[in-house]
């Protein structure tokens, strides 16, 4: 199955007679770099000992193209990668681009359920991954899964020795790809992200919408080629890849990579490398924020650090601002909006603190009620977004869900406030999910694993709160037989059936009943109250608890 999702022609017409998308494509702007003899030489990845220049990075995304060719790989197929922070995830994502086919990152903690059922929904030609990475052997996972992906031809493995598949040293070796003809309406990114149904959804961007959202977010940011981006966001995250790959080209800049988040670490190479800008979730400014090692590491070339992807406390934003002497910003996106809102250069401290920013150029925002009509200024309702990095579509829908409403409007499940200035801040979801530092945990998928569970009768996951994931999910119990399952044996049930470990509860809370309305719904709201008040209790408590 070839990924073909294009944008309406009306809304192509309209983008581009004001200026917000253009015919660039995205590895065009290694190209271009790569040609000009001025750039060429310009640094372009840092990656521990290893670094690579613009030409450099061309000649691999040129060979990678030409190997993905030779393995069978045609326009609008899919090549999935499932890679660390590494700099070989740079030049394959350019390299899939260059074939004109689609990219699909897979964040690293997946295991075999979701690959699996990933690499089957996109009939994926060529799958990337490391051989073993922080202790979980991606080549065994491979080996288990091949025999139920007929559509797969190809694994490369990378940084280590392939078990029946090839090595991505190869891959640099191989010649270029015959030119074959692109537009920017091309689908170029298939990402997946959970949702509140059980299976997660592939959300396609054409190269238009992404050039959009990083040139909107340099100009809004002031970012020029002088500036140096750190990167601890996963590469496959929607974040790491618009600002750790895509923007450090369009605006000749170089990213710095770090593949295993530690905040000392994280410190030292700002300070190495003379980091300028870097965007990430909540973990991870928090962990800067109050790393021990902060006052010990000169980080005065840091000037700005946008923060989003999770519910990000006003205090934190202004703690931050005042101990790493940056200006620290919030925004709001998604995977399939990747910059709805987001503050300005010179955006006071109190707006940059207290709202998620307003619209960047070209975005309309819509608050409305439950039957779609308009509230006003201040009240809340859900968030309707529309406008030049707007998705093209889910690569399957679905079954009876609109995706967009007849006018174009896409409703992102987030309830939100706007103010007179145009400040949106958002207020709670719709959506059943769980912002674990920055990822959406899909509630039912979880909860769905476990009413198959032999010591549950019945189960609810709520969100509670945490001060540095901001979110955890905690598992209310309704026990089948003797007892519920304790805290380890599920963890190991659902490990065992092949989910990441992020989306394992990190709390049980056994009860005889569930709440539910008279129409039999669980009223989630009550036990996400009811989590907080336990947790405030235990924190009481402790604080008053006698030192031994």
């Amino acid at each position: 199955m070839a990924v073909t999702l294009t944008p309406p022609p009306g809304e192509t017409e309209r983008y581009r007679r004001a200026g917000l998308w253009s015919e660039e494509l995205i590895d065009g702007f290694v190209s271009a770099l790569a040609a000009d003899g001025a750039s060429a030489s310009w640094a372009a990845i840092a990656d521990g000992d290893d670094s690579f220049t613009y030409a450099e990075l061309e000649a691999r995304t040129c060979a990678i193209a030409g190997a993905l060719h030779e393995m069978g790989v045609r326009k609008g197929d899919v090549v999935s990668w499932q890679l660390p922070n590494w700099w070989e995830a740079i030049p394959l994502h350019y390299g899939i681009l260059r074939r004109g086919a689609v990219s699909n990152p897979l964040i690293p903690i997946y295991r075999r359920g979701e690959v699996e059922f990933i690499l089957r929904q996109a009939e994926t030609k060529v799958f990337v991954h490391p051989p073993v990475f922080r202790g979980f052997d991606y080549r065994q996972m491979v080996a288990e899964m091949a025999p139920q992906l007929p559509a797969l031809r190809q694994t490369v493995v990378v940084r280590g020795e392939p078990a029946g598949g090839h090595a991505f040293e190869a891959m640099l070796q191989a010649g270029a790809a015959p030119e074959i003809e692109r537009a920017a309406t091309d689908p170029a990114l298939l990402m997946y992200t959970s949702g509140t149904t059980s299976d997660p959804k592939g959300v396609v961007h054409p190269h238009v919408t992404l050039v959009r959202e990083n040139r909107g977010c340099a100009e809004s940011w002031g970012l020029t080629g002088e500036d140096r981006i750190f990167m601890p966001s996963p590469l496959t995250h929607v974040t790491g890849l618009l600002y750790g790959v895509q923007l450090p080209p369009m605006i000749g800049s170089r990213v710095v990579l770090q593949d295993v988040w530690e905040p000392r670490k994280a410190l030292e190479l700002i300070e190495r490398h003379r980091c300028t800008f870097t965007a990430a979730a909540t973990p991870f400014l928090h962990g800067l924020t109050h790393c021990e090692d902060l006052d010990r590491r000169d980080i005065s070339s840091l000037r700005w650090v946008g923060v989003g992807g999770a519910d990000v406390p006003p205090d934190l934003v202004r703690e931050a601002e005042a101990r790493l002497d940056a200006t620290i910003a919030r925004g709001y996106g998604s995977t399939e909006y990747p910059t709805a809102t987001q503050a300005w250069v010179g955006d006071p401290l109190d707006w940059r603190a207290e709202t998620d920013g307003r619209a960047v150029e070209g975005t309309e925002l819509r608050i409305v009620d439950e039957a779609g009509a308009d509230v006003p200024n201040g009240e809340r309702g859900e968030l309707l977004v529309r406008g030049p990095e707007r998705f093209t579509g889910y690569l399957m829908p679905p079954p009876d869900e609109e995706v967009f409403d007849a006018e174009g409007w896409f409703a992102t499940g987030d309830l939100a406030r706007l103010d007179p200035r145009g400040q949106l801040t958002i207020d709670g979801r719709k959506k059943d999910i769980i912002l674990r530092g920055g990822e959406n945990i899909s509630v039912k998928e979880v909860e769905d694993h476990l009413h198959a569970h032999p010591k549950i009768a019945e189960v609810a996951i709520v969100a509670m709160p945490d001060p540095v994931m901001v979110e955890r999910a905690c598992a209310f119990v309704v026990a089948a037989g003797d007892g519920p399952p304790t805290l380890s044996e599920l963890t190991q049930y659902l490990r065992d059936r092949g989910l990441a470990i992020q989306k394992v509860p990190e709390r049980i809370e056994p009860v005889d009943e569930l709440p539910k309305n008279m129409a039999g719904k669980v009223q989630k709201a009550k036990l996400r109250d009811r989590i907080k008040t336990v947790l405030a209790a235990e924190a009481r408590a402790a604080e008053t608890a006698p030192a031994i």
